[in-house]
């Protein structure tokens, strides 16, 4: 037991770092050939806090893993919203833009009951994945058209004085373009040998562990994040990051994983975990919104700690289930 711990530790770790070090080589290098900035954060760092989830979905589906690759992927989303909006939120109130409200959510709302309408028939097929890629790349290009159009750009400025401030050579950006993504792979390969590993040993689902540890790992750049948001009373932020964050997962990830290897999806990851997905993100617009004026607020601290222990319940939920005692 010890083997599969330490590769899921090792794991996590590695595939944490090196997708972070893969976002910097791949920004860095994208501004030698002169990509805009929007573009670069958009869609380089929008695929990099996403890459763990990525990556190791992409190996799950390729060893024939599909409950990893998606208990990932839906773990991830109900971990983002439940276990790190809430935790941020406790941390300081998070502001929820009127735009949020009428734009982001609503599309991840959309998102989201596509995935169920895909889902509900048992099976991920290979066009159910070209619908999820499609729709993914609608929503890229819907983002790019949106903040060009807006003309204020924030994430693209954003993006660019931090660039400004940590240049890369364009050697140095290869070469963590190319190690990122190599020990992305590699820790990927580990960290679901060890939890396949762990599962058979406990007797439990490997849906389990990826909705559980898996989901909790790679969600872990969403997590810092947040965090680093709420402590600089930035935490308007960290709404928009979890959005965009289970915009990719229910998108990108699950349709690449798809695309790699049609999949058989469990009743139970419809009735219990996309349940609970969908609920979540729902409750979103009614935590969101003011309860004086209706229109948009900030998700408070108690509501916060709703959230925290609607992601304790809903883990031990997974527990109990995979013990057989409910």
């Amino acid at each position: 037991m010890w083997l599969p711990l330490l590769a899921v530790g090792l794991g996590l770790a590695v595939l944490v770092w090196s997708a972070d070090k893969f976002v910097d080589g791949a920004a860095a290098a994208a501004v030698h050939f002169s990509l805009p900035p929007l573009l670069i954060g958009v869609v380089i760092i929008g695929f990099g806090t996403s890459a763990p989830e990525m990556a190791v979905s992409a190996i799950s589906a390729m060893e024939g893993n599909p409950g990893i690759a998606l208990g990932n992927a839906y773990g991830s989303n109900i971990a983002n919203i439940a276990l790190i909006l809430g935790l941020t939120a406790i941390i300081s109130p998070i502001v929820v833009q009127s735009r949020i409200l009428r734009k982001e959510l609503p599309l991840l709302a959309a998102v989201t009951l596509l995935a169920v309408a895909l889902n509900v028939d048992g099976q991920l097929s290979r066009m159910d994945a070209v619908i999820l890629l499609v729709a993914f790349a609608g929503v890229m290009g819907w983002s790019i058209w949106q903040g060009l159009k807006d003309g204020k750009d924030a994430l693209g400025e954003e993006v660019d004085a931090e660039l400004k401030e940590h240049p890369m050579k364009l050697g140095v950006a290869l070469f963590w373009l190319a190690a990122g993504l190599l020990l992305l792979i590699a820790s990927s390969r580990a960290l679901v040998w060890g939890a396949v590993s762990i599962a058979q040993s406990l007797g439990v689902s490997d849906l389990v562990i990826g909705l559980t540890v898996v989901a909790v790992g790679t969600s872990l750049p969403e997590l810092a994040s947040c965090i680093a948001a709420a402590r600089k009373n930035e935490n308007d932020l960290a709404m928009g990051n979890i959005l965009g964050s289970n915009l990719f997962n229910t998108l990108a990830v699950v349709g690449l994983a798809a695309a790699i290897q049609p999949m058989a999806v469990d009743s139970t990851v419809l009735w219990r975990d996309m349940s609970i997905m969908t609920l979540l993100t729902f409750a979103l617009f009614v935590m969101g919104r003011s309860r004086s004026t209706g229109q948009a607020g900030f998700i408070n601290r108690p509501e916060g700690a709703v959230l925290v222990l609607v992601y304790v319940g809903y883990t031990l939920w997974l527990v109990a289930g995979s013990l057989g005692w409910i």
